[in-house]
């Protein structure tokens, strides 16, 4: 096949794929890099299903670290194969499982170029230049499915790597076991336990190919072994040869398991349907999820609304396989309550338990109500929600448990199928057995976080405060008022840390003495000072379940709205930034997930005109359609909910509380489809685009008296009209 043929056919197949009404307007390449002087994400443009297990993608890196976390880079020139897992948009790297690459020879790399690289939801292609070879990916919930078209004459060669993974040494990342075995004259499979970012995972496959193997070959690092069906170690690969007068399909079906789980995986989501209908199958998925909420604006805007809505639907990630058997936390075999029932892992919860699990709160609270489960029985075999799940294994990332506000949220909003009490024992034993990053016994000593004895003690104070907000919420939800006492209490710790004489909340020590010397734009990272991944200006404005408080200890509304002027247009430093502090507007820094509620706070200050017109800038500043269309790391889709939630016109300042706080809509129109049957229509009525600021606006033909949206308003259908004059 000459290269025009080839090109003809990327464009063939992506036309035909990507299809969809909804689909259309999803451009995976968005976000998959920075370019000079611009923004960036860290995802991925591969192929996935909503929720899926298995990230199909290509691999830009030969180890993928922290500033590839999702193994792809578009400024990268060289793609070293297409392997089945992966984080989308976080700051760190981990999975990145079972490597393929397409040879005639035995290359292990090729260069790529743009121009032939084509990717819709659920499809990816790409021309590898170097040998002419047309690679193509598609998937199901739990199967990668390749399909490689040779140069006509050529040989087909295939290498499996199980030891390409994210940087060796990161995070202690090293592999425990593995192995590759020819279980048929068209199929091998295996395993490989490796240790990481998320510890001791295992991970089996089963791969089928569409013709026998011709010849095989095993390496053990630089060990070769012939003349042998199996082999096992730390480092391995196989070079597999096939007839390839017609494309080769592979079929590569993974489960946490076991290899059996992960044949029936393959065999329950792919028998009997090629390559090109299981395509059409994972467009028409993507379809029906994104067509949750119907859009209307002009392209661009479509374009950057509709692949934030799929990049929020890429993760969580299904973790359970065709039988409901699931690895859990203590790495026994467990298995889903019901037929029909699935266990979810991929929690970034310190990201997204701010926006995008509200967002499926919303549109999908049946999903939601699934994530929450499998939150649930997180805790029932590890002792406390979880912190940052991945692969179904804790990894303690971050501060606070914020889980508890998703599990908070979703019990108030009264989702179906998660049980009350089960629930209730989940949130309060979360804040009140001491784990990493949160001893509650030093919680309740001294009602804050001394520096010197729990790092990062202002974040967590504030956070911990929260949180305890959320199950004092619940406890009153569940008539506990003795509960209900107690945490209301302590979810007013944050004020024990408020320095009127300087209007920053800033660390004590243990005696109860201010610590010297403070510096409010001073930043910090993970642990050694007082504020996490950002400095006392960020954190000033943490507190979503209290803000008329913060308003008075801001010294009242004018005084407030000052302190907000100021943030937002300061640009003083001190000291090295975050790498985490990027999309900066004064001290605001929409990269990173504590600034993305402050907007929003212009609305408790009384000028809700200075909210719009910042949100308004933020979406369109901060936000393209490039490859660097992000202000920062997407952290599993919490940057994209920020935008859904605010080119529809109100966000979730407080995440927990069923309420909104009314921005100012991007969308000149959308429909939400409620899974309740219901439709909630929102509308701008504009002159001219440039018209953002909110002249009226009203609910089911009433005013809201307090710029809030109500979700259960949202919940019982309706419609609400926005009329908007200039800036």
């Amino acid at each position: 096949m000459n290269k025009y043929n080839v090109s003809a056919l990327i464009l063939a197949v992506s036309l035909n794929v990507n299809a969809g009404e909804y689909t259309k307007h999803v451009d995976p390449f968005i976000g998959t890099g920075a370019i000079e002087g611009g923004l960036s994400g860290n995802n991925y443009p591969g192929a996935t299903m909503p929720y899926g297990m298995v990230q199909l993608s290509p691999d830009t890196h030969p180890a993928p670290d922290w500033f590839n976390a999702s193994g792809y880079n578009y400024n990268d020139s060289i793609i070293y194969g297409f392997s089945h897992t992966r984080l989308s948009g976080t700051g760190a790297s981990d999975l990145i499982d079972i490597l393929l690459f397409p040879s005639t020879g035995n290359a292990t790399s090729s260069k790529f170029n743009h121009a032939r690289e084509s990717a819709s939801p659920g499809y990816y292609s790409v021309f590898l230049e170097d040998e002419g070879i047309l690679a193509e990916l598609t998937v199901t919930p739990r199967t990668g499915i390749h399909r490689y078209t040779f140069p006509k004459g050529s040989t087909g060669n295939l290498l499996v790597d199980l030891d390409h993974s994210a940087q060796k040494g990161s995070w202690d990342r090293k592999i425990i076991q593995s192995q590759i075995r020819k279980v048929a004259p068209d199929a091998i499979a295996g395993f490989r336990i490796i240790t990481g970012w998320a510890k001791l995972r295992k991970v089996y496959f089963y791969m089928k190919f569409s013709r026998p193997i011709a010849d095989m070959r095993f390496y053990d690092g630089d060990r070769e072994l012939r003349e042998t069906d199996v082999i096992n170690g730390k480092a391995l690969r196989a070079w597999l040869s096939f007839d390839v007068d017609s494309p080769l399909s592979v079929n590569v079906g993974i489960s946490p398991v076991s290899i059996e789980n992960a044949a029936e995986n393959l065999d329950y989501e792919t028998s009997g349907k090629d390559f090109d209908k299981l395509a059409a199958e994972a467009d028409a998925a993507w379809e029906k999820e994104l067509g949750r909420i119907d859009a209307k604006a002009d392209p661009e805007t479509l374009k950057t609304f509709y692949t934030a809505l799929y990049h929020t639907m890429i993760q969580p990630n299904l973790i359970s396989d065709v039988n409901g058997q699931y690895m859990a936390p203590d790495y026994s075999i467990r298995k889903v309550p019901a037929a029909g029932s699935a266990e979810y892992s991929t929690f970034s919860l310190w990201d997204t338990y701010r926006a995008a699990h509200p967002l499926y709160s919303l549109i999908m609270p049946s999903k939601n109500a699934d994530f929450v489960n499998s939150m649930l029985d997180h805790y029932n075999t590890y002792g406390y929600l979880p912190i940052w799940q991945l692969w179904g294994q804790d990894n303690y990332c971050m501060i606070g448990n914020h889980a508890v506000p998703v599990v908070a949220d979703a019990v108030m909003k009264g989702a179906d199928g998660i049980d009350p009490k089960r629930a209730w024992n989940a949130v309060k034993g979360s804040v009140t057995k001491s784990h990493p990053g949160s001893p509650f016994d030093v919680w309740n000593r001294y009602g804050y976080m001394p520096e010197e004895i729990q790092s990062q003690s202002v974040s967590i104070t504030l956070e911990d405060s929260f949180d305890d907000w959320c199950v004092a919420q619940v406890a009153k939800f569940l008539g506990k008022e003795n509960e209900h006492e107690f945490f209301a209490k302590r979810a007013g710790n944050y004020k024990n840390l408020f320095r009127e004489d300087i209007g920053f909340f800033a660390p004590k020590d243990s005696l109860g003495n201010w610590i010297e010397p403070f510096d409010p734009l001073r930043f910090g990272a993970n642990g050694g000072y007082p504020f996490t991944e950002g400095n006392a200006w960020q954190y000033l404005w943490y507190v979503p379940h209290d803000t008329q408080s913060l308003v008075a200890l801001l010294g009242g509304k004018k005084a407030f709205e000052n302190k907000l002027d100021t943030f937002f247009t300061l640009t003083d430093t001190s000291g090295e930034k975050n790498d985490n502090i990027s999309g900066s507007i004064g001290q605001y820094a929409h990269g990173n997930e504590p600034s993305h509620h402050v907007a929003y706070l212009y609305n408790d200050a009384g000028n809700p005109a200075k909210a719009q017109r910042m949100i308004h800038r933020i979406c369109k500043e901060l936000y393209n359609n490039t490859s660097s269309g992000y202000a920062g790391n997407d952290d599993c889709g919490e940057m994209s909910a920020w935008y859904i939630f605010s080119a529809m016109g109100f966000y979730p300042v407080n995440p927990a509380s069923g309420e909104y706080y009314i921005g100012t809509p991007l969308l000149d129109e959308c429909v939400i489809h409620l899974e309740n049957g219901k439709d909630f229509v929102i509308t701008a009525d504009r002159s001219k685009p440039d018209d953002i600021i909110v002249k009226d606006v009203r609910i089911n033909g009433k005013k809201p008296g307090d710029l809030k949206l109500r979700h259960k308003e949202i919940m019982e259908g309706g419609v609400m009209k926005f009329r908007l004059q200039g800036k």
